[in-house]
Protein backbone atom coordinates (compact mmCIF):
# COMPACT_ATOMS: atom_id res chain seq x y z
CA UNK A 1 0.00 0.00 0.00
CA UNK A 2 2.75 2.47 0.89
CA UNK A 3 4.32 1.98 -2.54
CA UNK A 4 1.00 2.81 -4.23
CA UNK A 5 0.62 5.96 -2.13
CA UNK A 6 4.23 6.97 -2.79
CA UNK A 7 3.72 6.45 -6.53
CA UNK A 8 0.64 8.66 -6.38
CA UNK A 9 2.58 11.38 -4.57
CA UNK A 10 5.38 11.03 -7.14
CA UNK A 11 2.86 11.58 -9.97
CA UNK A 12 1.24 14.52 -8.18
CA UNK A 13 4.61 16.13 -7.45
CA UNK A 14 5.87 15.61 -10.99
CA UNK A 15 2.71 17.12 -12.52
CA UNK A 16 3.06 20.17 -10.28
CA UNK A 17 6.76 20.81 -10.96
CA UNK A 18 7.33 19.70 -14.55
CA UNK A 19 5.23 22.43 -16.17
CA UNK A 20 7.89 24.99 -15.16
CA UNK A 21 10.44 23.28 -17.40
CA UNK A 22 7.98 23.14 -20.31
CA UNK A 23 6.85 26.78 -20.34
CA UNK A 24 8.77 27.68 -23.54
CA UNK A 25 7.24 24.73 -25.41
CA UNK A 26 3.72 25.45 -24.12
CA UNK A 27 4.10 29.15 -24.86
CA UNK A 28 5.19 28.50 -28.44
CA UNK A 29 2.62 25.78 -29.16
CA UNK A 30 -0.40 27.67 -27.78
CA UNK A 31 0.67 31.09 -29.03
CA UNK A 32 0.84 32.90 -25.68
CA UNK A 33 3.58 34.89 -24.00
CA UNK A 34 5.97 33.26 -21.55
CA UNK A 35 4.54 35.24 -18.58
CA UNK A 36 1.04 34.07 -19.56
CA UNK A 37 2.27 30.48 -19.70
CA UNK A 38 3.75 31.04 -16.25
CA UNK A 39 0.21 31.54 -14.93
CA UNK A 40 -0.23 27.78 -15.34
CA UNK A 41 2.16 27.41 -12.41
CA UNK A 42 0.38 30.10 -10.39
CA UNK A 43 -3.11 28.67 -11.00
CA UNK A 44 -2.04 25.23 -9.77
CA UNK A 45 -0.34 26.65 -6.67
CA UNK A 46 -3.40 28.77 -5.80
CA UNK A 47 -5.67 25.76 -6.24
CA UNK A 48 -3.56 23.69 -3.86
CA UNK A 49 -3.12 26.47 -1.29
CA UNK A 50 -6.66 27.87 -1.19
CA UNK A 51 -8.94 25.01 -2.24
CA UNK A 52 -6.99 22.05 -0.82
CA UNK A 53 -8.12 22.41 2.83
CA UNK A 54 -11.72 23.04 1.69
CA UNK A 55 -11.72 19.80 -0.30
CA UNK A 56 -10.35 18.01 2.77
CA UNK A 57 -13.19 19.34 4.92
CA UNK A 58 -15.81 18.45 2.31
CA UNK A 59 -14.59 14.87 1.98
CA UNK A 60 -13.89 14.26 5.68
CA UNK A 61 -16.69 11.66 5.98
CA UNK A 62 -15.72 9.62 2.91
CA UNK A 63 -14.26 6.12 3.35
CA UNK A 64 -10.51 6.55 3.03
CA UNK A 65 -9.92 4.00 0.27
CA UNK A 66 -12.75 5.37 -1.86
CA UNK A 67 -11.49 8.89 -1.27
CA UNK A 68 -7.90 8.36 -2.38
CA UNK A 69 -9.01 6.46 -5.50
CA UNK A 70 -11.52 9.20 -6.34
CA UNK A 71 -8.90 11.90 -5.83
CA UNK A 72 -6.48 10.07 -8.09
CA UNK A 73 -9.31 9.82 -10.62
CA UNK A 74 -9.74 13.62 -10.52
CA UNK A 75 -5.99 13.96 -10.98
CA UNK A 76 -6.04 11.56 -13.95
CA UNK A 77 -8.96 13.37 -15.64
CA UNK A 78 -7.29 16.74 -15.10
CA UNK A 79 -4.13 15.56 -16.78
CA UNK A 80 -6.08 14.01 -19.66
CA UNK A 81 -7.77 17.40 -20.14
CA UNK A 82 -4.35 19.10 -20.00
CA UNK A 83 -2.94 16.69 -22.57
CA UNK A 84 -5.84 17.31 -24.96
CA UNK A 85 -6.31 21.03 -24.27
CA UNK A 86 -6.94 22.85 -27.58
CA UNK A 87 -5.94 26.24 -26.20
CA UNK A 88 -4.45 28.19 -23.33
CA UNK A 89 -7.67 28.85 -21.38
CA UNK A 90 -8.65 25.18 -21.47
CA UNK A 91 -5.21 24.20 -20.22
CA UNK A 92 -5.42 26.80 -17.43
CA UNK A 93 -8.79 25.44 -16.29
CA UNK A 94 -7.50 21.86 -16.54
CA UNK A 95 -4.54 22.73 -14.31
CA UNK A 96 -6.85 24.35 -11.76
CA UNK A 97 -9.13 21.27 -11.82
CA UNK A 98 -6.13 18.96 -11.37
CA UNK A 99 -4.96 20.93 -8.33
CA UNK A 100 -8.18 20.07 -6.46
CA UNK A 101 -6.83 16.59 -5.79
CA UNK A 102 -3.33 17.57 -4.67
CA UNK A 103 -3.67 18.67 -1.04
CA UNK A 104 -6.16 16.07 0.17
CA UNK A 105 -4.52 13.14 -1.62
CA UNK A 106 -1.13 14.07 -0.22
CA UNK A 107 -2.54 14.57 3.28
CA UNK A 108 -4.36 11.22 3.17
CA UNK A 109 -1.18 9.52 1.93
CA UNK A 110 0.85 10.90 4.85
CA UNK A 111 -1.85 10.10 7.39
CA UNK A 112 -2.44 6.57 6.08
CA UNK A 113 1.30 5.86 6.25
CA UNK A 114 1.54 7.13 9.82
CA UNK A 115 -1.64 5.39 10.95
CA UNK A 116 -0.31 1.99 9.88
CA UNK A 117 3.04 2.42 11.69
CA UNK A 118 3.93 2.12 15.38
CA UNK A 119 4.04 5.41 17.29
CA UNK A 120 7.84 5.47 17.38
CA UNK A 121 8.14 4.82 13.61
CA UNK A 122 5.51 7.17 12.21
CA UNK A 123 7.97 9.75 10.90
CA UNK A 124 9.88 7.04 9.02
CA UNK A 125 6.61 5.87 7.48
CA UNK A 126 5.87 9.44 6.43
CA UNK A 127 9.35 9.65 4.93
CA UNK A 128 8.40 6.87 2.52
CA UNK A 129 5.59 9.09 1.23
CA UNK A 130 7.82 12.18 1.17
CA UNK A 131 10.22 10.15 -0.99
CA UNK A 132 7.63 10.47 -3.75
CA UNK A 133 8.02 14.25 -3.73
CA UNK A 134 11.79 14.06 -3.58
CA UNK A 135 11.89 11.65 -6.52
CA UNK A 136 9.55 13.99 -8.40
CA UNK A 137 12.13 16.75 -7.93
CA UNK A 138 15.14 14.55 -8.64
CA UNK A 139 13.79 12.37 -11.48
CA UNK A 140 10.20 13.07 -12.46
CA UNK A 141 10.52 16.74 -13.36
CA UNK A 142 13.88 16.47 -15.22
CA UNK A 143 12.79 13.40 -17.20
CA UNK A 144 9.38 14.90 -17.89
CA UNK A 145 11.00 18.10 -19.13
CA UNK A 146 13.35 16.12 -21.37
CA UNK A 147 10.44 14.11 -22.77
CA UNK A 148 8.45 17.26 -23.45
CA UNK A 149 11.37 18.96 -25.17
CA UNK A 150 12.08 15.95 -27.37
CA UNK A 151 8.60 14.80 -28.44
CA UNK A 152 6.19 17.48 -27.21
CA UNK A 153 4.77 18.69 -23.90
CA UNK A 154 1.53 16.72 -24.37
CA UNK A 155 3.49 13.45 -24.11
CA UNK A 156 4.70 14.52 -20.67
CA UNK A 157 1.10 14.74 -19.52
CA UNK A 158 0.45 11.34 -21.13
CA UNK A 159 3.25 9.84 -19.00
CA UNK A 160 1.67 11.36 -15.88
CA UNK A 161 -1.73 9.94 -16.87
CA UNK A 162 -0.24 6.44 -17.19
CA UNK A 163 1.35 6.80 -13.75
CA UNK A 164 -1.98 7.91 -12.28
CA UNK A 165 -3.77 4.94 -13.84
CA UNK A 166 -1.20 2.56 -12.36
CA UNK A 167 -1.64 4.23 -8.96
CA UNK A 168 -5.43 3.77 -9.08
CA UNK A 169 -5.02 0.09 -9.97
CA UNK A 170 -2.54 -0.53 -7.12
CA UNK A 171 -4.66 1.35 -4.58
CA UNK A 172 -7.74 -0.66 -5.55
CA UNK A 173 -5.79 -3.92 -5.13
CA UNK A 174 -3.58 -3.18 -2.13
CA UNK A 175 -5.23 -0.59 0.11
CA UNK A 176 -7.42 -2.08 2.85
CA UNK A 177 -10.90 -0.67 3.34
CA UNK A 178 -11.21 1.75 6.26
CA UNK A 179 -14.36 3.42 7.51
CA UNK A 180 -13.70 7.14 7.44
CA UNK A 181 -11.11 9.53 6.03
CA UNK A 182 -9.76 12.39 8.07
CA UNK A 183 -8.54 10.21 10.91
CA UNK A 184 -11.99 9.55 12.38
CA UNK A 185 -12.71 13.13 13.46
CA UNK A 186 -15.96 13.40 15.35
CA UNK A 187 -17.50 16.44 13.65
CA UNK A 188 -16.72 19.54 11.63
CA UNK A 189 -16.64 21.74 14.72
CA UNK A 190 -13.93 19.60 16.29
CA UNK A 191 -11.90 19.67 13.08
CA UNK A 192 -12.06 23.46 12.81
CA UNK A 193 -11.01 23.80 16.44
CA UNK A 194 -7.40 23.16 15.46
CA UNK A 195 -7.28 26.63 13.89
CA UNK A 196 -7.55 28.18 17.35
CA UNK A 197 -4.27 26.74 18.57
CA UNK A 198 -1.21 29.01 18.62
CA UNK A 199 0.99 25.93 18.21
CA UNK A 200 -0.78 25.14 14.92
CA UNK A 201 -0.13 28.66 13.64
CA UNK A 202 3.54 28.44 14.60
CA UNK A 203 4.08 25.07 12.92
CA UNK A 204 2.40 26.21 9.69
CA UNK A 205 4.49 29.39 9.66
CA UNK A 206 7.59 27.30 10.36
CA UNK A 207 6.74 25.16 7.34
CA UNK A 208 6.25 28.19 5.08
CA UNK A 209 9.61 29.66 6.10
CA UNK A 210 11.49 26.35 6.02
CA UNK A 211 10.29 25.61 2.50
CA UNK A 212 10.94 29.23 1.49
CA UNK A 213 14.56 28.82 2.62
CA UNK A 214 14.92 25.74 0.41
CA UNK A 215 13.33 27.39 -2.64
CA UNK A 216 15.17 30.69 -2.20
CA UNK A 217 18.31 28.71 -2.93
CA UNK A 218 17.05 25.94 -5.22
CA UNK A 219 15.23 28.27 -7.64
CA UNK A 220 18.52 29.95 -8.56
CA UNK A 221 20.95 27.11 -7.99
CA UNK A 222 21.57 26.47 -11.72
CA UNK A 223 22.73 30.02 -12.56
CA UNK A 224 24.75 29.99 -9.34
CA UNK A 225 26.56 26.82 -10.39
CA UNK A 226 27.29 28.24 -13.84
CA UNK A 227 28.10 31.89 -13.05
CA UNK A 228 29.64 31.66 -9.58
CA UNK A 229 31.13 28.15 -9.37
CA UNK A 230 31.98 28.27 -13.14
CA UNK A 231 30.68 24.83 -14.08
CA UNK A 232 30.19 24.09 -17.75
CA UNK A 233 26.57 23.74 -18.89
CA UNK A 234 27.19 20.07 -19.68
CA UNK A 235 27.94 19.40 -16.00
CA UNK A 236 24.64 20.77 -14.69
CA UNK A 237 22.47 17.63 -15.19
CA UNK A 238 24.99 15.50 -13.30
CA UNK A 239 25.13 18.05 -10.49
CA UNK A 240 21.35 18.09 -10.19
CA UNK A 241 21.37 14.30 -9.99
CA UNK A 242 23.97 14.58 -7.21
CA UNK A 243 21.61 16.93 -5.37
CA UNK A 244 18.78 14.47 -5.96
CA UNK A 245 20.79 11.62 -4.47
CA UNK A 246 21.38 13.77 -1.40
CA UNK A 247 17.64 14.53 -1.25
CA UNK A 248 16.72 10.83 -1.24
CA UNK A 249 19.21 10.07 1.53
CA UNK A 250 18.14 13.13 3.52
CA UNK A 251 14.50 12.15 3.22
CA UNK A 252 15.07 8.93 5.17
CA UNK A 253 17.47 10.56 7.64
CA UNK A 254 14.87 13.23 8.36
CA UNK A 255 12.22 10.60 9.00
CA UNK A 256 14.53 8.62 11.27
CA UNK A 257 15.48 11.76 13.20
CA UNK A 258 11.80 12.61 13.85
CA UNK A 259 10.72 9.10 14.90
CA UNK A 260 9.20 9.34 18.37
CA UNK A 261 10.14 13.02 18.68
CA UNK A 262 8.96 15.27 15.83
CA UNK A 263 10.11 18.43 17.61
CA UNK A 264 13.65 17.12 17.68
CA UNK A 265 13.45 16.26 13.98
CA UNK A 266 12.30 19.76 13.01
CA UNK A 267 14.98 21.47 15.09
CA UNK A 268 17.85 19.26 13.91
CA UNK A 269 16.90 19.45 10.22
CA UNK A 270 16.40 23.22 10.27
CA UNK A 271 19.63 23.76 12.19
CA UNK A 272 21.51 21.59 9.70
CA UNK A 273 19.93 23.45 6.77
CA UNK A 274 21.01 26.82 8.19
CA UNK A 275 24.61 25.62 8.56
CA UNK A 276 24.71 24.02 5.10
CA UNK A 277 23.34 27.10 3.33
CA UNK A 278 26.00 29.25 5.02
CA UNK A 279 28.64 26.70 4.02
CA UNK A 280 27.29 26.72 0.45
CA UNK A 281 27.80 30.50 0.34
CA UNK A 282 31.39 30.17 1.56
CA UNK A 283 32.24 27.30 -0.80
CA UNK A 284 30.31 28.43 -3.89
CA UNK A 285 33.24 30.05 -5.70
CA UNK A 286 35.07 26.79 -6.40
CA UNK A 287 33.71 23.81 -8.35
CA UNK A 288 34.74 21.24 -5.73
CA UNK A 289 33.35 23.23 -2.84
CA UNK A 290 30.12 24.03 -4.65
CA UNK A 291 29.61 20.40 -5.68
CA UNK A 292 30.07 19.11 -2.14
CA UNK A 293 27.84 21.83 -0.72
CA UNK A 294 25.16 21.08 -3.32
CA UNK A 295 25.03 17.45 -2.18
CA UNK A 296 24.71 18.57 1.45
CA UNK A 297 22.00 21.05 0.44
CA UNK A 298 19.98 18.22 -1.11
CA UNK A 299 20.61 16.12 2.00
CA UNK A 300 19.37 18.76 4.46
CA UNK A 301 16.91 20.72 2.34
CA UNK A 302 14.72 17.73 1.60
CA UNK A 303 14.97 16.16 5.05
CA UNK A 304 12.47 18.66 6.43
CA UNK A 305 9.27 17.26 4.85
CA UNK A 306 8.77 14.14 7.04
CA UNK A 307 9.79 16.06 10.17
CA UNK A 308 7.36 18.94 9.58
CA UNK A 309 4.49 16.67 8.53
CA UNK A 310 5.03 14.42 11.54
CA UNK A 311 5.19 17.47 13.79
CA UNK A 312 1.88 18.96 12.65
CA UNK A 313 0.13 15.60 12.86
CA UNK A 314 1.36 15.14 16.43
CA UNK A 315 -0.41 18.32 17.58
CA UNK A 316 -3.65 17.74 15.62
CA UNK A 317 -4.72 14.23 16.55
CA UNK A 318 -8.45 14.98 16.27
CA UNK A 319 -8.13 16.29 12.70
CA UNK A 320 -4.81 15.02 11.31
CA UNK A 321 -5.77 14.96 7.64
CA UNK A 322 -7.04 18.55 7.68
CA UNK A 323 -3.86 19.66 9.47
CA UNK A 324 -1.69 17.82 6.95
CA UNK A 325 -3.64 19.36 4.07
CA UNK A 326 -3.08 22.82 5.53
CA UNK A 327 0.61 22.04 5.83
CA UNK A 328 0.72 20.94 2.17
CA UNK A 329 -0.68 24.39 1.35
CA UNK A 330 2.05 25.88 3.53
CA UNK A 331 4.73 24.05 1.55
CA UNK A 332 3.30 25.48 -1.68
CA UNK A 333 3.21 28.99 -0.23
CA UNK A 334 6.83 28.50 0.82
CA UNK A 335 7.76 27.55 -2.74
CA UNK A 336 6.40 30.80 -4.10
CA UNK A 337 7.78 32.91 -1.27
CA UNK A 338 11.27 31.46 -1.67
CA UNK A 339 11.34 32.10 -5.42
CA UNK A 340 10.20 35.69 -4.78
CA UNK A 341 12.82 36.32 -2.07
CA UNK A 342 15.62 35.04 -4.30
CA UNK A 343 14.37 37.17 -7.19
CA UNK A 344 14.28 40.27 -4.98
CA UNK A 345 17.88 39.69 -3.89
CA UNK A 346 18.99 39.50 -7.52
CA UNK A 347 16.87 42.51 -8.60
CA UNK A 348 18.47 44.59 -5.86
CA UNK A 349 21.87 43.84 -7.36
CA UNK A 350 23.22 41.92 -4.39
CA UNK A 351 24.38 39.00 -6.55
CA UNK A 352 23.69 35.30 -6.82
CA UNK A 353 25.91 34.37 -3.87
CA UNK A 354 23.88 36.55 -1.51
CA UNK A 355 20.82 34.45 -2.37
CA UNK A 356 22.40 31.71 -0.26
CA UNK A 357 22.92 34.05 2.68
CA UNK A 358 19.29 35.17 2.49
CA UNK A 359 18.16 31.53 2.32
CA UNK A 360 20.25 30.76 5.41
CA UNK A 361 18.68 33.72 7.23
CA UNK A 362 15.16 32.50 6.40
CA UNK A 363 16.07 28.98 7.60
CA UNK A 364 17.48 30.44 10.81
CA UNK A 365 14.29 32.43 11.41
CA UNK A 366 12.28 29.24 10.91
CA UNK A 367 14.56 27.46 13.39
CA UNK A 368 14.01 30.22 15.97
CA UNK A 369 10.25 29.78 15.65
CA UNK A 370 10.58 26.02 16.12
CA UNK A 371 12.85 26.44 19.15
CA UNK A 372 10.51 29.00 20.73
CA UNK A 373 7.49 26.75 20.22
CA UNK A 374 9.35 23.72 21.59
CA UNK A 375 10.51 25.65 24.65
CA UNK A 376 6.99 26.91 25.36
CA UNK A 377 5.49 23.43 25.03
CA UNK A 378 8.18 21.93 27.25
CA UNK A 379 7.36 24.46 29.99
CA UNK A 380 3.61 23.89 29.78
CA UNK A 381 3.80 20.08 29.46
CA UNK A 382 7.09 18.74 30.83
CA UNK A 383 5.88 15.12 30.97
CA UNK A 384 3.84 14.47 27.81
CA UNK A 385 2.19 11.09 27.57
CA UNK A 386 2.52 9.00 24.47
CA UNK A 387 -0.44 9.12 22.15
CA UNK A 388 -1.19 7.00 19.18
CA UNK A 389 -2.74 8.29 16.03
CA UNK A 390 -6.39 7.51 15.41
CA UNK A 391 -7.06 5.07 12.69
Amino acid sequence: MLFALMLGVFCVGTAEIVISGLLPEVSSDLGVSLPSAGQLVTAYALGVSVLGPLITLWTSRWPRKSLVIALMGVFLLGNVASMLAPGYRTLLLARLFTSLSHGTFTAEAFHSAAATAPQEKQASAMAKIALGFNLANALGAPLGTLLGQRVGWRFTFLAVVLGAAMTMFLLARLMPASPVAGGGSANLKNELRIFRRPSMHVVVLTTVLAQAAVFTASTYVVPLLRDVAHFEASAIPGLLILCGVGAVIGNFLGGHMADGNPRRGVIVTLGSLSVVLTTFWAASTTPLGAGCALFLFGLTGFSIIPSLQSRIQSISLEAPTLALSINVSAFNLGNGLGAWIGGQVIDLGWGLRFVLIMAAAVALFSLMLALGSSWKEALSNPHPSAQSLPE
